[in-house]
Order: C-alpha cells, then structure tokens, then sequence
C-alpha cells in the first residue's frame, strides 16, 4: 500500500484512561438501565488476546491495546512482513512508540507484497499469527491493502485447515484461532476511499502542496508564466481538485473527470483570454493519472508542448511527487488518525465471529465503522447558495468550493443574486464549473448581497423554493444570515416548503456570528488594520512624539479593534463589551504622557466604532490632544470602508474553501436523512445549521440553540472566547496590572467513545 502521510502521527494520548473510562461509563449506564451488573474493567478487556497493527506506526492503537491489557504486535513492512513472519512482527511496548507522532510516513515500513496474493503466502501470513495467537489484526491503508485483508479473512478457516493437514499446526491451536478479526483504517493521501470524509494523511499532503504552490505562485508573478504542477492521484483527483481550488488555477486534470474533445484548443483559449485580461501568471493542475476521452495519458510534458508550440508562453513543469507525503504531519492528521486508533481497537475488542470487517472512518466529525465491502451516495439533489450582509473577503472562495463540490457530489447548484431579496424576486439561475473560475481570490461578494431579511417576502421565497425546486440553502454571510436562517426555520411551521437543510456560513469582517470563532473575512480585514497601523506609525518617521488615533469597524463587536491592537502594539484599544468611564481615558492618557517622557516616541489607541455612544472618535482625540500638549501631538484616522475590500488573505481562502466543501458534505448526509417517500421533509431543529469554528473542529450547530447565546439587539454572541485575550493588551502596553492566570488550558481528551457531537 502507499505510506500514507501520516501512517504514525497519532496524537500523543497522554490520558487514555480517561478516553477509555469514557466509554466504560456509557457502558455501565446503558447496563443500569437493563438492570444488570457494573461492566467489565476496561483494562482487562483485552486480557488472553493479541492485535497486530500492519503497516502502520499507530501510537494510539498501541497504547490503548496495551491499556486494555492486549498483547500487541507491530508487523514490520507491512504484508510482506507478515508472510516472512520471524523478527517481522515484534511485540510493541508503551514506550517503542514514544517520538512516533512527528514522525512522516510510516516508522514501521510498509511494502507492496507480491507473495501475499498468492494463496500459498497467505497460508505462510496465517501460520506466522497461529503461532503467536494474534487473531485480531489492525490494518491501515488504501483500498488495495483493505480488500486484501478481507480476502485474508474470508478464507482464514481454509488456510488453518491447509495448516493442520501438512502438519504444521494443530488441532488445538486451529481452535485457539478460529476466528480472525479485521478492523480497516484508511491511509491514503489520495482521499479516495468511499464513506469516509478524510483518509489519514490526506491533509498533511494538502498542508504540503500548498506551501509549495505557494512558492512557486509567489515567484511566478514577477514574470509572465504558465506553471504547470503534477500533484500525486493515479485513479483519485482529490489532491488535484482541492489543490486547483485553494490555489485559484485556471485548469486542473483529474482521472475521473476526462476533458471533452478538443479540449488543447479550449486550454489553450482560456490561456490566452486570461493573458489578455492582464493575469501574468496561469497555473494548470494535473493529477498523476489523468487521462483524456480514449483512456490515453494527460502528462506534463504533453500540456507544456502544447503551451509553448500553441501560444509561445513560458511554460515551467513542477512535478511534486513523493514531497508530497512528507514533513511533519498536520494537527488534523495526527487528531484524526489518533481517533480512529482508538476506535479500531475497540472495534476488535468488540468484534464476534458475525461482526463483518470494518473500516473505520470519518464521517463530519465522528468516528463511525463501517461494513469494509460497502459504501453509500445519494445525488442529483438541488442546492441554492447565497451571500447576505455586507461583502467581506473570502466570500468568494466559499461559494466557489460549494459549487464545485456541490457538482462533483452529483447535485444542481444554483446561485441566487442580492441575497434574501433575489430568492423571493426569481433572481436565481444555474451555476458551473466555469460559472465560479477564478473567485478565489477576489473580495467582496460576486454574487451580490443584500442586508434585507426573509420576513418582509417570506410568502415569494417559498413559492421560488417550489418553483426552482430547491433541496437545500447555504446563506453565506455575517450577522443578517445568521438572523434570516433563524426567520426561515421559524417560518417552517407556517411554510411547508422552508422544511429543507439549510446552513450558514459566517462571513463577516464583524466576526460577530454565533456559533463560530472565526468568520470568513475577519483575518483579512485583521491584516488591512494591521498593515495601515504600522503604515501610519512609519508616517511620522521624524523627532516629534506622536498619538495616533485609529477608529476600527466591527458594529458593536470589539473584535477587530482588540485583535488589531495586539498585532500593531496599541496602548489601548476602547470596545462596547468592556465598559469604560471617563476615569479609564485619564488613566490612559496619563499612562502614555509617561510613557512619552522617556524613549518611546509613537502611541497607538484604536477605538470600535460603536464603542461608546458618547465617547466619539472626535471626543477621545480631542480629549488626548489637550492633554498630551507638551508632550505629545495627536492625529486621528478613521479607516471605514477599506477594511471589507482587498484580496482574501491565505487564511480566508482556505478557510472559505473549506467551509463551502464541509457545508456542500454535511447537506448531502442531511438530504440522504430527510429523503422520505420520494421527498425531502426537514423540520428538526439539527437539520438548519450554523457551520462554525469551535476551538479546533468545524461543528454543525443548530440556530435554535444558538439563539440563547445571542444578544440580538447588539449583533454579537453573549460569550465571546477574544475576550480573555484583552489583559494581554495591558500587559503588552506596559502597564502595571495583574494577570489572571485561574483560567488554565486543561488537556483535553481527544476521544470520546460515544457522545455527542453535532453532526
């Protein structure tokens, strides 16, 4: 099998016991409600059995095995390993795993094994675990390894009869092992295993490519240049696709998507149009394995031949290749795979003669197992997207990557104009593949975007849900969204036709969304502040001492002005959510006029627009200004409207393409759900959601709920995490103040057996 990127980098599990606990206690609840007694003590669970791990450096397996008091077995380069048996498979300790994590590829070795496809390899494969009483077997890999596993044991009783006739093993020892269970766990970069949102490794190669796309892009732009990147896929454009979308290529090959005929001309058009409308750089994507209609290779060379002949550009070739699968395992990668480590081990722990073999995987953001031979997709669904609220960077990105999952999922994706107003005045047509080219990296909002909410029309946007025969919503966009998806559900018991999935995406240079921590457009409009704070301290380059006073945006939201003053060094930063008297401004004035006494020559005070009603930008600046004379002078600057525009930062893009893929994902499971008679009918409160960040994981959590935690008046959520960073701003400007330090960060479990986790 391929050594998937992060075959070993499983998150260090310092607190199994607590993870496992977990799970013992929601086994002795479901016990006490049929009246039986206390469960098994989950560190004997594995007392009298044996697991090797194939092909794979899983610290978690392990560490977990060991805890449930399994013996455990590494088998070393991968099925070979396990037919030459011998110093191959070792037992694994708590300790030989320790340093695995950071570790790329896969510590253990993995190799593609002639010998086991043929049945007298497997025979010697059994022979090597009969004797070492291992009948439960963890294998991770792509789907080649998996199938090969079940192979195995289909015929694993077979084999043990072949075993005793030539005398090898015998009769006592076919029994000890009549039963062999198989648990699969995805590792394959190429993301191209069915009923799992994300094979291990699969971001990691992701983190990889795009740093190198990044560079060379960055390079790129100096000249006029056609780039043309191979990135690793032979039957599986997953890495390709993604790649094109971060990275806003002008054309990707894939092979499950051939191009039409004639499609040199067609590149070589599009080139040319995106050359004439001044693009000094054009970048082509092509999967290892893409081919053309007759199943004849796409290849670099071929594309670059092309170029060059055709339109005499500078065409470069960059072939990724195995870079692709190494380096230091992303933080997703190591979570996920030590989820799945635990999971697969319980999974064995559990398993009966009858269980089938299974894999397990991700689904949203569970852990779920899966029959190994099965896999389920439902399509040709219709999807409506639209943005609402003001425009902010990164919108773009999000409706781009929606669309074009929303396509390759099998569904129609529509785009709606001007928001809330254009779903109840018709203003909605299909959109492409081509219809969102090159949005990535644009700012503000292509499709256009109202602040008006759905109850003044909700009457005319049901009748177009009919008419357009809509399945499904995606509202893109800051505060206004979060309010109109809460209309629509609310209007569910009135409108029949509103009882569809919809979801909501935060956009907004505001960050003002429940539910999230970050919102698409808020790190770009960070940057803007950022940037033109250090352009206006620079300004003042000469002797005099000098304030200068900076009004942010953000509605009563102090999230920019705070996050803002962190990152530019501000003295202080005035925000709605941490009241102020005249008391405060004294202290601070005070505080920078002995500040500029000494060395110190530049001041910064940034100040949210609705921060006070009374203390205006122009009260606070004038206030500084009398009593800084002498000391000081004062300048004021309101940034306004600049902070929306501009091109989406790298992280606005990425977390905008993200987004749109998960919300395009999670709908697709949500209409699969509500499919009843012929029909979608949805009218739960989890079936209209808000997608957000939720410190490290993207969750799905229904309005309804959010609602409580909403101050509706004031446009922002009751709890807001930034918060807790405002003493540092303080602590930064010097000032003598104590820090609270009874808020620690608590280690936290990564697994969680069962429990709830909105999906």
């Amino acid at each position: 099998m391929r050594a998937s990127v992060s075959a070993n980098r499983i998150v260090k599990l310092c607190t199994f016991a607590s993870a496992i606990s977990f799970h013992n206690r929601q086994a002795e609840l479901e016990l006490q409600d049929h009246g039986t007694q206390a469960p098994i003590d989950p560190t004997k669970m594995g007392e009298g059995r044996a697991i090797a791990v194939l092909t794979s450096g899983g610290d978690a397996q392990v560490r977990v095995g060991i805890y449930t008091g399994a013996k455990v077995f590494f088998v070393h380069e991968g099925y070979q390993g396990l037919v030459d048996g011998g110093d191959h498979i070792r037992p694994a300790t708590w300790e030989s795993v320790s340093m695995m994590l950071q570790l790329g590829g896969t510590v253990i070795g993995s190799a593609r094994c002639q010998d086991f496809r043929t049945k007298e390899g497997r025979t010697k494969a059994a022979f090597n675990l009969v004797k070492l009483g291992i009948t439960n077997l963890c294998v991770i890999g792509g789907d080649g390894s998996l199938t090969g596993a079940n192979q195995f044991r289909t015929e694993w009783r077979e084999l043990l009869a072949d075993l005793v006739k030539a005398g090898k093993i015998t009769e006592n020892e076919a029994k000890g092992s009549s039963h062999l269970n198989i648990v699969g766990m995805v590792g394959s970069i190429d993301n191209d295993f069915c009923g799992t949102d994300m094979t291990i490794g699969t971001d990691s190669a992701l983190h990889r490519i795009i740093e190198i796309v990044d560079a060379i892009t960055t390079t790129a732009q100096s000249h006029q240049r056609t780039f043309i990147l191979e990135v690793m896929g032979r039957h599986c454009g997953y890495l390709a696709l993604v790649t094109a979308l971060a990275c806003g290529a002008d054309w990707v090959f894939i092979p499950e998507m051939p191009p039409e005929d004639g499609w040199e001309e067609h590149l070589c058009r599009r080139l040319a149009d995106q050359r004439c409308r001044g693009s000094r750089l054009n970048i082509i994507i092509v999967a290892e394995g893409a081919i053309n209609r007759n199943g004849k290779p796409i290849t670099c060379d071929h594309i670059k031949e092309l170029v060059s002949k055709k339109l005499g550009f500078d065409t470069r070739t960059t072939i990724l290749g195995h870079v692709q699968r190494g380096g230091t395992p992303s933080a997703f990668d190591r979570i996920l795979a030590s989820r799945m480590g635990v999971e697969a081990v319980m999974a064995l722990l559990e398993a009966t003669p009858e269980t089938p073999a299974c894999v397990v995987s991700l689904s949203g953001n569970m852990a779920v197992r899966l029959p190994l031979m099965e896999c389920v997709q439902v399509s040709n669904m219709t999807i409506a997207v639209l943005n609402v609220g003001a425009p902010c960077a990164g919108m773009n990105a999000a409706v781009r990557s929606a669309v074009r999952i929303g396509l390759l999922q099998g569904h129609q994706m529509l785009a709606v104009h001007e928001g809330f107003d254009g779903l109840a005045h018709g203003m909605i047509e299909p959109i492409g593949w081509s219809g969102v080219a090159g949005w990535t990296g644009k700012g503000g909002s292509m499709l256009g975007t109202k602040r008006s909410l759905p109850h003044e029309f909700m009457e005319e946007i049901s009748l177009n849900i009919t008419k357009f025969n809509i399945h499904a919503v995606i509202i893109i966009g800051g505060f206004e969204a979060f309010v109109g998806g809460l209309e629509m559900v609310q209007a569910r018991e009135k409108y029949e036709e509103l009882c569809i999935p919809l979801v909501v995406i935060p956009a907004t240079v505001s960050n003002n969304v429940p539910g999230s921590d970050f919102s698409i457009g808020a790190d770009t409009a960070l940057n803007t502040i950022t940037m033109t704070c250090d352009r206006i301290k620079q300004s003042a380059a000469g002797t005099k001492r000098r304030v200068f006073l900076v009004e942010t945006m953000g509605g009563y939201c102090g999230y920019l002005a705070t996050m803002a003053g962190l990152a530019s060094g501000a003295d202080a930063a005035y925000i709605y959510e941490e009241p102020f008297n005249i008391h405060d401004l004294e202290v601070n004035v005070e505080h920078l006029v002995e500040k500029m006494k000494t060395t110190v020559k530049r001041g910064l005070i940034l100040r949210n627009e609705k921060c006070n009603t009374n203390y205006t930008t122009d009260f606070i600046f004038n206030l500084y200004t009398e009593e800084g004379k002498g000391v000081f002078d004062c300048r004021k600057n309101v940034l306004g409207h600049m902070q929306q525009g501009g091109t989406p930062s790298p992280f606005d893009r990425n977390f905008g393409t993200k987004m749109g893929i998960k919300s395009v994902l999670w709908l697709t499971d949500k209409l699969k759900e509500c499919y009843r008679h012929g029909r979608i009918f949805a009218n739960s409160p989890d079936s209209a959601c808000v997608l957000g960040m939720r410190k490290r994981c993207l969750v799905f959590q229904p309005l309804a709920e959010l609602k409580d935690d909403t101050d509706l008046e004031h446009r922002i959520p009751k709890t807001q995490w930034w918060l807790k960073l405002r003493p540092l701003l303080k602590i930064l400007a010097r000032y003598n103040i104590n820090l609270d330090t009874t808020e620690k960060a608590e280690l936290e479990h990564v697994i969680k057996k069962k429990g709830l986790v909105h999906h």
